[in-house]
Order: structure tokens, then C-alpha cells, then sequence
């Protein structure tokens, strides 16, 4: 499959980089304002080839993405230290008028992937301004989120991240939600595992890991002023599942019906993830207080849907 990346920085570069590790697409074209940085990444990441799968990687503009069947778009600026997501806002929407508007005239039977931030407002924009199918428009979302959860209750628990089953959903950012009450380790819930195995998982160990997933990419832009590796890895497993028409459950966001009496929201949810972009979405079952929490994200977003609306 050939893929396309609007946006050539370092989550754009990082997204290239992985798809090619790891085979994702027969051919990628990278396209950014500054050509000269499209070009750089894409030699330097063909120089990686012969030590992975055989594809084409090669920079373009507008036109050159005739054909691909996925778009990534990581165009917009950059989330700057202490700045939240939300904030991005205004400064990212009138950028995604503009790349919405050429990749429609091009690739109008792609399948968006939006890796911006705020994504899920962003993913929201991308969806109204090309007028697409809500599930042909899908935002990276807490598929991230997700991963750094299984991790870090992997770590406490002992045990590789890929036995963990466990969610965070809603908004990609600060009023997100770690789902503890159908988490699983292996068919086992993760209360029961620790107990088992003798590793405490007390109140206080899991807010810790609560406020550790959620804090994460203030700590890692602290220390190096981006996050773009996690997101690349995920970005490239979408873009996978699509391709391959794997059906897989990804914890991705779209534009949603009803998320607690919210409607019209882009959050995300466990949802099926084929040929056609998403093809269902799940309700995990929820205990009182992640429906209340997530509610409340849900309302967090909707509150900024009109900056959308009147860009």
C-alpha cells in the first residue's frame, strides 16, 4: 500500500521511519512546506532499507500522493514545553483548512490518519472540512495512551506490556481516562493477577500509574522538547491493520454519536479497525466513576468543537 505523511517533522519523520522498520507499506511519500527537510528525511530513511523490508521512501508535494490508499497528517505546529494540547487549537485549525483542502483534491477516497494535536479536535476538523465518513477519518488518539498504561502495569506487575489488556480512552490528554475496572492480565483481572503473584496493586500504585500515563509527554517534552517515537510505532500499527485488513480493536478516535449523553464528540474508544478504516466501536463495560470521568472529557472536548466550527 502507498501511504502518504503531510507533515515532515519529527512525528511525521518518526512515523516514516517506522513504517519502514517494519514493513508497513510498499511505498511512502513524505510532503512538507520546507521540501528541503521532506527530501533529508526521506534519503536518510531509505538508507535504513536494506535493513528492513523492500519499499520505496521518497519525498513529493500534493500530487505525488495520487494513489495512496492512507495519509498521515502530522502537519501544524509544535506543542511547546507547559503548553497543553488543547491550547494547540487555534493554531493548528487554520493550518488543516488548507492541507484538508489540497489532500481532497487528490486522494479523495484515502483513508485519513491524524496525528496532530489537539488530535482528537484536530481529527474533528480534518472530518468537517473534507465532509468524509466519519470512519474514513481517524485520529491517533489514545492508541499512545493506551500503550504507555500497559507498560507501566506491566513494569509494576512483572510481566511484558503485550499480556497487559487495558484501556485509557476519551480525550488524548488531560482529562483522559485509564479504565482499571476491566483491566486484564492475560483472561485474569489485574487485581486478581497481583494478588496471585504476590505484587500489591494498592490505590495509591495505581494513581501513581494513573498520573504517570497522563503526564507523560509533559516529562519526555521537558526533557527533550518532543514526543515522536511512541506516536510513530502507533501511527504505523494503524496503518498496518488497515492495510491488512486485521480487524484489530485499537483504541483510536473519531467522531462520535453518544459518549454519556455528549453527542458529536472525537474521543476514543476500543474500536474495530479494518480495510475501510473503522468498522465498529465498543462499549467496555464501566464502573460509576470512569463514566463520570469519562463523560467529563467528553464534555471537555465538545466545549471546543465551536473553535472548529468557526475556523
Amino acid at each position: 500500500m502507498k501511504i502518504g505523511i503531510v507533515g515532515s517533522g519529527m512525528v511525521g519523520s518518526a512515523t516514516a521511519y517506522a513504517m519502514a522498520l517494519r514493513g508497513s507499506a510498499s511505498e511512502i511519500v513524505l510532503v512538507d512546506r520546507d521540501a528541503d527537510l521532506a527530501s533529508a528525511h526521506a534519503q536518510d530513511i531509505s538508507h535504513a532499507l536494506p535493513f528492513a523490508d523492500p519499499m520505496v521512501v521518497r519525498a513529493g508535494d500534493y500530487a505525488d500522493l495520487d494513489g495512496a490508499g492512507i495519509v498521515v497528517i502530522s502537519a501544524g505546529v509544535n506543542q511547546q514545553p507547559g503548553e497543553t494540547r488543547l491550547a494547540l487549537l487555534g493554531r493548528n485549525a487554520a493550518v488543516f483548512r488548507e492541507v484538508v483542502e489540497a489532500l481532497m483534491k487528490v486522494v479523495p477516497d484515502a483513508i485519513f490518519l491524524v496525528a496532530s494535536n489537539p488530535v482528537d479536535l484536530m481529527t474533528y476538523a480534518v472530518q468537517r472540512f473534507s465532509g468524509l465518513p466519519i470512519e474514513r477519518v481517524i485520529g491517533s488518539g489514545t492508541i499512545l495512551d493506551t500503550a504507555r498504561f500497559r507498560v507501566l502495569i506491566g513494569d509494576h506487575l512483572g510481566i511484558a506490556p503485550s499480556s497487559v489488556h487495558a484501556y485509557v480512552l476519551g480525550e488524548h490528554g488531560d482529562s483522559e481516562v485509564a479504565i482499571w475496572s476491566s483491566a486484564r492480565a492475560g483472561n485474569v483481572p489485574i487485581e486478581a493477577f497481583a494478588a496471585q503473584t504476590g505484587r500489591s496493586l494498592t490505590d495509591a500504585a495505581r494513581q501513581t500509574i494513573t498520573d504517570k500515563v497522563r503526564n507523560a509527554a509533559y516529562t519526555i517534552i521537558s526533557g527533550k522538547g518532543a514526543t515522536y517515537y511512541g506516536i510513530g510505532a502507533g501511527l504505523a500499527r494503524i496503518a498496518e491493520a488497515i492495510g491488512g485488513d486485521e480487524r484489530v480493536v485499537l483504541s483510536v478516535s473519531t467522531v462520535t454519536g453518544d459518549v454519556e449523553g455528549v453527542h458529536d464528540v472525537p474521543l476514543s474508544l476500543p474500536r474495530i479497525v479494518g480495510a475501510k478504516g473503522v468498522m465498529a466501536e465498543l462499549r467496555p463495560d464501566l464502573d460509576e466513576g470512569e463514566r463520570a470521568a469519562l463523560r467529563k472529557s467528553a464534555e471537555t472536548i465538545a466545549d471546543l468543537k465551536s473553535a472548529i466550527d468557526d475556523a
